[in-house]
């Protein structure tokens, strides 16, 4: 693995994913909405600003990503949908994903070992759903399995050797999850950079369009 696109970088995972795959001697192209102004949201932009990257990227990790988009809350119950805030939902956690997803096939090399990984989350498995509650976070990442699994379809007939997957990191202590820790365990977005890049380096094509979690698990739909 020589280099690296991380996609959401100046957040908690992304910032450690980065700073340890320059660690290891990768050279790491960082993209953030707060510094470099790529907006998941911004169909535009996101097409403008992938149109600069030259170079195919070896390893791809898409690690945006929001439960609260201007102050909507997870929702507790089905009454409490809202329209604007489950499309707020689905604009960054599924559809951004997807613009990026757009650019694969360019951004990705077809002639050797290649990983594109979207994190998304273990709320989003239909099967493992057993509390109910956080509609709209639960159903954008569900469209972002999806949509991954799909894109990996149509990408292993092009790349032979690349694998693209989504991933839950766990519960991880950043910004993003600190209301909502109660009394589950979570982890530094270090150590979850440390697990996530372990699994990524033993994924092969034939783990394309899979699910995992941190410790290389797959996770049910």
């Amino acid at each position: 693995m020589e280099t690296a696109l991380i996609i959401g970088a100046s957040g908690g995972i992304g910032r450690a994913l980065s700073e340890l795959l320059q660690a290891r001697g990768v050279e790491v192209t960082r993209l953030s909405r707060s510094v470099d102004g790529f907006d998941l949201t911004d169909p535009d932009g996101v097409a403008r600003i992938s149109n600069t990257l030259a170079d195919p990227f070896d390893l791809i990790i898409v690690a945006s990503g929001a439960l609260e988009i201007n102050g909507a809350e997870p929702e507790k119950s089905m009454r409490a949908v809202s329209a604007r805030a489950m499309m707020d939902q689905f604009a960054l956690n599924a559809i951004g994903p997807a613009l990026v997803l757009k650019q694969a096939h360019r951004l990705l090399p077809r002639d050797r070992k290649a990983a594109f990984v979207v994190l998304s989350a273990r709320v989003g498995s239909i099967e493992d759903n057993r509390l109910g509650g956080w509609v709209s976070y639960r159903a954008s990442k569900a469209a972002v399995n999806q949509i991954v699994h799909t894109a990996a379809i149509e990408l292993a007939r092009t790349h032979k050797q690349a694998a693209c997957v989504v991933m839950h990191p766990g519960t991880v202590k950043t910004a993003f999850t600190k209301k909502y820790l109660g009394r589950h365990p979570a982890v530094e977005p270090e150590e979850v950079a440390e697990n996530l890049l372990a699994v990524i380096a033993g994924l092969s094509p034939t783990d394309t369009g899979g699910f995992f979690d941190w410790a290389g698990k797959r996770v049910p739909w």
